[in-house]
């Protein structure tokens, strides 16, 4: 596992916020798969994934975040993401998924945005 990759969690206005920081691949995205899991089996079915700190993410993130994407919506809550870094803004505007996901620039805004 990469020894850069990190996950915090807080709340913000009473809505969880998943931090993620590092690169998310095949190796790191279980843990961020679980901890995504495990916010909305907790009955929270909006959450905010903060990506500011990612440097890197590949197929294998894409698919924990739209499966998350999934299990919000299927709750009837969102997956708000904040990105701001050009290369992972890229990644998502290549597969059509900033016309899926919320995407903000800056925890602030995703939590206004939800709250």
């Amino acid at each position: 596992m990469d020894q850069s990759f990190h996950i915090t969690d807080h709340e913000a206005n009473g809505i969880p916020v998943v931090s993620a920081s590092g690169e998310i691949d095949v190796a790191t995205a279980p843990p961020l798969r679980d901890r995504l899991q495990a916010t909305t089996a907790s009955g929270k079915s909006t959450v905010v994934v903060d990506l500011l700190g990612v440097t890197f993410l590949d197929s294998t993130a894409l698919g924990v975040l739209v499966g998350a994407l999934k299990r919000c919506r299927e709750a009837g809550g969102d997956l708000p993401l904040v990105i701001t870094e050009p290369r992972i803004l890229k990644v998502f505007e290549i597969t059509g998924l900033t016309g899926v996901f919320p995407i903000y620039g800056s925890v602030d805004d995703a939590v206004r945005s939800v709250a």
